[in-house]
């Protein structure tokens, strides 16, 4: 009998220190629910409804400059966004990888623009796309080619032991969304009203290799073949983004790869004047990023491609897709008009100066 009491006394010490341990994890955790809210966007793929057309998969230039929400609404797309601060084109691969476990989209739309990008980079960035992943395999892999030469792999496993001296760094934020945030995104796509035009545009540098590397080719020839056997389309896109810069001789790059495997590629930028890009009005970062009169008309754009060269079909009509739909457009709808309702606002403050 007294062996069984320690018994149930143990695992009852056991099972309060673990519970301790997770919600002080959970609370020192960084949240994304205000300020940079960015690192929301891949968790927030798991909370939708898995029967996606379309998935985008790639860098900012991705999840700021399409929004699946005109897709809907003027092509009847059903697309999501699995995009990412400075997504590497690992993480891209993993990312479709682990997409490919819930669902089987007919088309897959990848950014070029982490090809430039043949080694990890740096540990926030890294966190901000593998931290909101559910465990898996694919993970997993993600994981340890991302890494950082000072990081280690069971800070992933617990992320507590990443986080446990953000104490001095806690608001009543950590607190209010330990255990739940509120969505930032609209199927992955991060709304942005305001303007700030593009000036005095950085030219590009001049680079002593403008060769890709070879660890990036190898994840961009996993992906073809992936899509391939998985009988998707895969597309590329290079976004209208001003910079960073987008080489002549990248463009040659990806062009011939394009063409050496039979793949669909669109250079945006070069389609700008066509699609009616005013990089004075249509950016709200000076070019790095387009705001939502921005997204909008490149979206319209590559929507009509879908729907007239991809054959995605138009599902407007689909009542449980309609409702749902319909729902996230009036979210949609509501940012939207609070975004611009504190922009005016603040336009009233400064001009009571």
């Amino acid at each position: 009998m007294m062996r069984k009491r320690t018994l149930i006394r143990g695992l009852a010490v056991v099972l309060l220190t673990a519970v301790t341990l997770f919600v002080l994890q959970r609370v020192l955790m960084p949240k994304y629910a205000v300020g940079v809210v960015e690192g929301a966007l891949i968790g927030e793929y798991y909370q939708d409804e898995k029967d996606h057309d379309v998935v985008f998969i790639g860098d900012c230039e991705v999840y700021e400059n399409f929004t699946p929400a005109l897709l809907w609404q003027e092509y009847g797309i059903n697309s999501y966004i699995r995009g990412s601060a400075q997504q590497l084109i690992w993480q891209s691969y993993y990312l479709l990888e682990d997409t490919l476990r819930y669902e089987k989209p007919k088309a897959v739309i990848f950014n070029v623009l982490s090809m430039k990008y043949n080694e990890p980079q740096k540990e926030a960035y890294n966190r901000m796309t593998l931290e909101g992943m559910r465990w898996s395999v694919s993970k997993v892999k993600d994981i340890r080619a991302s890494m950082m030469p000072d990081e280690h792999f069971i800070e992933y496993v617990f992320p507590i032991l990443r986080y446990h001296a953000r104490w001095s760094e806690l608001t009543t934020d950590d607190l209010r969304y330990a255990f739940h945030t509120p969505q930032v995104s609209h199927n992955g796509y991060y709304m942005r009203v305001d303007v700030k035009p593009a000036e005095n545009v950085p030219e590009g540098k001049v680079l002593a290799d403008y060769s890709f590397g070879d660890n990036a080719w190898n994840y961009l020839e996993q992906m073809t073949q992936l899509c391939k056997e998985q009988g998707i389309q895969l597309i590329l896109i290079k976004a209208p983004s001003l910079y960073p810069y987008w080489y002549p001789e990248w463009e040659e790059q990806i062009e011939d790869y394009a063409a050496a495997n039979d793949l669909p590629y669109i250079n945006f930028l070069e389609r700008a004047d066509a699609i009616g890009i005013d990089y004075t009005s249509d950016t709200y970062d000076a070019g790095l990023h387009l705001n939502l009169s921005g997204a909008e008309k490149v979206s319209r754009d590559l929507g009509q491609y879908l729907s007239a060269e991809c054959g995605i079909p138009d599902r407007r009509g689909e009542e449980e897709l309609e409702t749902r739909w319909k729902e996230k457009l009036g979210f949609y709808q509501a940012d939207m008009d609070q975004q611009r309702k504190i922009l005016r606002e603040n336009e009233t403050k400064l001009e009571s100066f």
